[in-house]
């Protein structure tokens, strides 16, 4: 039996009766084969109670001998409450477009989950123009709903509009964690599909086009799960020597790009990866003195960010998620008032769109898995054949900026893997989109360089001492062309790994 409840918060003058089911309740309205749309952005906004009992209902489906499987459309990677339960349960058909969780990825590599990677810019309109089939019903996280269909969501946007507007149903997880008086927070922008697109009239990270509620068919809301489950985002580890050395390095190239008229005095916004590397890079941009404080146009923003907001290093910052601690979330909703006109919440197809990304004029900042000496860049793909996480939105902001730049150790597994060879072994982002390769041995500047250049400038300039002259005399193993290979040996240092596990090893 399904309760009736009326809810009380932001919408006072509201008297809503909506229908408050428990999450078995929930689960039962998705069917085995049915798509589902979750919302959120990383474990910001993601639900948290629903998979539980989606994999409780999986598992009994199965020692029943029928199937329960669902295809599972997010706007990132989520928690482990979402993602690692449904892997465990094996409880999933497909999974699009990127994931960080081990057991997620554990079942994607070994063949139990299809999984296709996707531009994270891409998902939404795909999901609309019909690509991946029917979306039965959207989970959405939310802090606050009322009987007219107006939800307002938490720290994480993701694809919900789109999910939300496609879907048949809809299932609303409610969570007191989230003040109502963060309305205001989102800016909720859906663009029409060709051929009635128009312009994006975004034109600083500050502007705001679109609705602050996400506005549904309040028939299609089959349920309201109560929740009071913090985002499960980890406190990244303090910089280490390594990721400090590279956030300097970043921070002094783009200084002397300020001193030689490359980059306007007052600077450009940024866009920054997530990530231990991307914490530090952060770190050393708001430390150095000679960077004005700037904007961020976006899609994670993480705990650096608020305390460079805080400091008056970081102006304004727009983005896809809050992917911060719950200390610092905390943080933000006690002192809202100092916050609340220095963020703004949007969906991925606007936070990550290459119209605003080329018009805004971006510095982008990501981490490469490995870099070959050409400038080609695998961000995916370890070995060429497993797969991390996915793509990300590293494509979408790296080749409409004004300034790209990828950053990385120069090596791993204390330094049996250099992660700069001689081809990559997954090319995510290619040499023409890649401007600047950062490691901790140095900066390589790869602008107007043809690719003999880049390679020399490469190896000079970023690669560990154990691989230079490794990596010089396979240039020299070449029989020449603009692009100089031996298709024989290009992937020897890989081999060598799965050989010996250790790419010091190789022999030419």
């Amino acid at each position: 039996m399904l309760n009736f409840v009326p809810l009380h918060r932001f919408f006072q003058d509201s008297i809503m009766s909506l229908n408050f089911i428990t999450a078995q309740e929930a689960a039962s309205v998705i069917k085995n084969n049915d798509n589902v749309g979750f919302s959120g952005f990383t474990p910001a906004g993601a639900p948290k109670v629903l998979a539980q009992a989606l994999a409780e209902k999986a598992q009994a489906e199965k020692q029943a001998g029928r199937e329960f499987k669902i295809g599972m459309f997010t706007g990132a990677s989520t928690g482990d409450s979402l993602d690692g339960v449904l892997a465990r349960a094996e409880a999933i058909k497909f999974r699009t477009p990127y994931q960080s969780n081990s057991d997620m990825r554990s079942c994607i590599n070994k063949g139990g989950i299809s999984y296709f990677d996707l531009h994270l810019s891409q998902i939404a309109q795909e999901l609309r123009y019909g690509y991946y089939g029917k979306v039965q019903v959207a989970v959405i996280e939310a802090a606050d709903v009322n009987d007219k269909g107006e939800i307002l969501l938490t720290t994480g946007v993701g694809i919900t509009p789109t999910v939300a507007h496609m879907a048949d149903k809809i299932i609303i997880e409610l969570n007191s964690q989230h003040p109502a008086y963060i309305n205001g927070l989102h800016d909720l922008y859906e663009p029409a599909d060709p051929p009635y697109r128009r312009e994006i009239q975004i034109y600083k990270p500050s502007d705001r086009i679109g609705e602050t509620l996400l506005k549904v068919d309040p028939s299609k809301i089959v349920g309201v799960v109560k929740t009071h489950l913090p985002d499960e985002v980890k406190a990244f580890a303090e910089p280490d020597e390594t990721t400090k050395c590279i956030g300097d390095r970043v921070a002094g190239f783009l200084v002397s790009e300020m001193k030689a008229g490359r980059i306007p005095a007052s600077f450009l916004p940024l866009q920054s990866g997530v990530g231990n590397i991307a914490n530090a890079v952060l770190g050393s941009l708001g430390a150095s003195p000679d960077i004005p404080a700037f904007e961020m146009f976006t899609e994670v923003i993480q705990d650096s960010v608020i305390e460079m907001m805080q400091s008056g290093n970081v102006k304004f910052a727009s983005g896809c998620s809050l992917t911060i601690t719950p200390s610092a979330l905390d943080s933000i909703y006690r002192n809202w008032d100092f916050f609340k006109n220095k963020l703004v919440l949007r969906p991925q197809e606007i936070s990550n769109s290459p119209e605003l990304a080329r018009r805004m004029g971006l510095i982008t900042m990501n981490t490469a898995l490995e870099a070959d000496i050409f400038g080609n860049v695998n961000s995916t793909h370890v070995l060429g054949t497993k797969m991390m996480n996915g793509i990300g939105g590293s494509g979408d902001f790296t080749r409409n900026s004004y300034l790209s730049i990828f950053t990385c150790p120069s090596t791993a597994k204390g330094g049996k893997i250099s992660a700069l060879v001689p081809m990559v072994s997954h090319t995510d982002h290619s040499e023409h989109s890649v401007k600047i390769l950062i490691t901790e041995q140095g900066v390589a500047d790869l602008r107007g360089k043809s690719p003999l250049q880049k390679a020399h400038t490469i190896i000079e300039n970023c690669v560990h001492p154990d691989y230079k002259q490794m990596l010089t005399d396979y240039l020299k193993q070449t029989k020449g062309g603009c692009t100089p290979h031996s298709l024989g040996k290009c992937f020897n240092m890989h081999q060598e790994f799965l050989d010996s596990g250790d790419m010091r090893n190789t022999k030419w």
